[in-house]
């Protein structure tokens, strides 16, 4: 049943002030949280949620994984959770409500989201860095040895944000936006439940095209199984649909990747990307494979290859170039916009000591003095320190060992990476904490280049560091904006820290089995279905690092220099002329459009002018709806797609 009032609130208690009057001594920040806002021993990190978590967690990780792989972007997991937990778990408890009895409470379903988030903090680190190096080694890690890197790093990026939450949420209060917007939601789906059916019908009606649209398209061949070799016979969708009349140089459109494709994952991101970004894609991928690859064939800096005797351009011919000045943007103006939050960074340094003072405070809980008694039950239900540092050291030592044993990296290097992610995880938190950006990119950039004096020669070390600094940063920051959540809702800190660590467990299970069966050689990335822009950016700074940019063709050199200068100028314009930031060309958008094939630009373009004209002509409707539209086309193809590689690997499709 949903509750009639908020459950964040507890209007009969009153604020704590220092011994002294109210107009001398400002309200103690923490006291009047754990006064006014936190709701005591409710129930919240159970059994239920954990479970109800799990799945979804699981779900929305093969999701990510699956997206990451195309477009090399995750998408928030929190928010969809959330409506989806509210309405299958009140569902099943009308239904049986002896077996599940009565609908999960709001600070339950804070802690189910904690645990499906952050199931998915792997999935970044799995198609950039390890997919990189499955293309620079040509063969898959271990899956043992897999699944420990990514857990520890998981582990090492949960643990790093306990000594920041008590500083930058409770005291500093940092807006969070994620984590305020999915505290909001909980409050709305348990404030109006009709509201909630509303958008989970919508949610599960689009998972439900999005998963007819995925098998239509991928499941073709005759399947040894009966049912499912009737299903499909069914199958109509090609993969991509022709603009037919014209070609380029000789060759049809098809052959630059300039078509439409039989998706609706790409159209679903797009909805959520917004136009600007989108246009921006739009014009570089048609810029790009449709003038200069034509330009770049001629003069032979690109090739077709002859394949049934027909000569054949296509994605991966013409991404071989279009890498590096697509890179180039993406690295410099991800750099420079993390220096141009130098603010932030001080911040984010200068507040190390503050944090390691709280963590050294401790107050006693039967003190007679009202305010050093709440300050002592506080400390009962923060995290403590001593778990940053047991977790902190654990995984460290199985980091440095794997890093040694598995990829041969000095457990000098790997104790430097792990000191690397937790200075960086304090600024990457802090960042995500004013502006809602969690700077991963830069923050494995950093690493890229400072291992590129270090390690100047050795790919594996570059990428393998990096992936620490960047999961780990991400991770802390995932875990801060559900400490927001819980903050606001009155959670305990303690519960949903540990619903969090849970959910890495959940997600290391889920994601690497999924990536060995989606990625099961490495000719499936740098593909059509799987161009992976993520992999082929971090593994282009890394072979350029180790070898030198004078192993390139001249054409790309030029590119590198044009790329950097195009990702340092617009970021700097948009410094300069805020008020028409709107008109300026994305720089994160011209990068993304040169790295994958130009069928995908053109499919986030339509969905992003959809959800334009969706607001635009209605706006109450459009705004309340794009998001569970959207998060359920990408959930039900993706997952779709996911279900059809395992039937084929499972010999079920063939």
């Amino acid at each position: 049943m949903a509750a009639t009032q908020p459950e964040g609130e507890n209007p009969e208690k009153k604020p704590y002030r220092a011994n002294a009057p109210p107009d001398q001594t400002p309200i103690d920040p923490e006291v009047e949280w754990f006064q006014n806002v936190y709701r005591g021993n409710v129930r919240q990190f159970t059994l239920r949620s954990f479970i109800v978590g799990s799945v979804i967690g699981a779900v929305m990780c093969l999701s990510n994984l699956y997206v990451g792989l195309k477009t090399g972007w995750g998408l928030g997991v929190a928010i969809t959770a959330c409506i989806l937990s509210y309405a299958v778990y009140s569902t099943l408890s009308r239904i049986a409500p002896r077996l599940f009895g009565a609908n999960l409470s709001m600070l339950e379903n804070n802690a189910m989201q904690s645990t499906a988030s952050s199931a998915s903090a792997g999935t970044i680190i799995l198609v950039s860095a390890i997919s990189a190096l499955l293309l620079v080694t040509g063969r898959h890690l271990p899956m043992g040895v897999l699944m420990g890197w990514i857990l520890l790093m998981t582990v090492l990026g949960t643990v790093m944000a306990i000594p920041m939450k008590r500083q930058i949420i409770n005291i500093e209060k940092l807006r969070f936006p994620s984590g305020t917007a999915a505290a909001e939601t909980l409050k709305s789906l348990y404030g109006s439940g009709s509201e909630a059916v509303k958008k989970a019908r919508s949610l599960f009606a689009m998972m439900g095209l999005g998963a007819i649209v995925a098998w239509l398209r991928d499941a073709h061949g005759a399947p040894t199984h009966p049912i499912l070799g009737a299903l499909t016979k069914l199958s109509k969708i090609p993969d991509l649909i022709p603009i037919p009349g014209i070609k380029i140089r000789g060759l049809p459109l098809l052959q630059y990747t300039i078509s439409f494709e039989g998706s609706l994952i790409m159209v679903g991101a797009g909805m959520l990307m917004g136009l600007r970004t989108t246009i921006s894609m739009l014009v570089g991928a048609l810029i790009n494979f449709g003038v200069l690859a034509p330009i770049l064939l001629d003069h032979g800096v690109i090739h077709t290859q002859m394949k049934n005797g027909e000569a054949i351009l296509g994605y991966r011919n013409i991404v071989a170039f279009s890498l590096w000045p697509g890179a180039a943007i993406m690295v410099t103006s991800g750099l420079l916009t993390f220096g141009l939050q130098w603010r932030t960074v001080l911040r984010a340094f200068s507040g190390i000591g503050k944090l390691l003072k709280k963590s050294a405070e401790h107050h006693d809980a039967q003190s007679q003095d009202p305010i050093e008694k709440a300050r002592g039950e506080l400390e009962k239900i923060e995290v403590p320190s001593s778990w940053f540092v047991i977790g902190t050291g654990a995984a460290t030592i199985g980091l440095v060992i794997i890093g040694y044993k598995a990829f041969h990296i000095s457990p000098f290097l790997g104790v430097i990476s792990v000191v690397m992610a937790f200075m960086l995880a304090i600024v990457a938190c802090r960042a995500t904490g004013e502006t809602d950006i969690t700077p991963v990119g830069a923050m494995g950039k950093i690493t890229q280049l400072t291992y590129g004096v270090l390690a100047p020669t050795n790919v594996t070390t570059n990428l393998m560091t990096a992936s620490v600094t960047a999961g780990a940063a991400g991770a802390s920051a995932d875990l801060l904006n559900d400490l927001k959540s819980g903050y606001l809702l009155g959670a305990n800190p303690r519960q949903q820290f540990l619903a969090q660590l849970s959910g890495t467990l959940v997600g290391t299970l889920v994601s690497v089995p999924a990536f060995y069966t989606l990625v099961p050689t490495p000719d499936a990335l740098g593909t059509d279905r799987f161009p992976a822009p993520s992999a082929q950016v971090w593994k282009g700074v890394a072979e350029l690092l180790a070898h030198g940019v004078e192993s390139l063709h001249p054409w790309a050199r030029w590119g590198i220099v044009i790329g950097g200068l195009i990702g340092i100028i617009l970021p700097l314009l948009e410094l300069a002329f805020p008020k028409y930031k709107q008109w300026m060309p994305s720089a994160t958008g011209l990068g993304l459009a040169l790295v994958i094939p130009c069928f995908n630009s053109v499919s986030m373009f339509l969905g992003a002018l959809i959800a334009y004209l969706w607001v635009k002509y209605k706006p109450e409707h459009g705004e309340r709806y794009i998001t569970p539209v959207a998060s359920g086309i990408i959930a039900g193809e993706s997952l779709l797609g996911v279900a059809v590689a395992l039937l084929s690997a499972g010999g079920y499709l063939q």
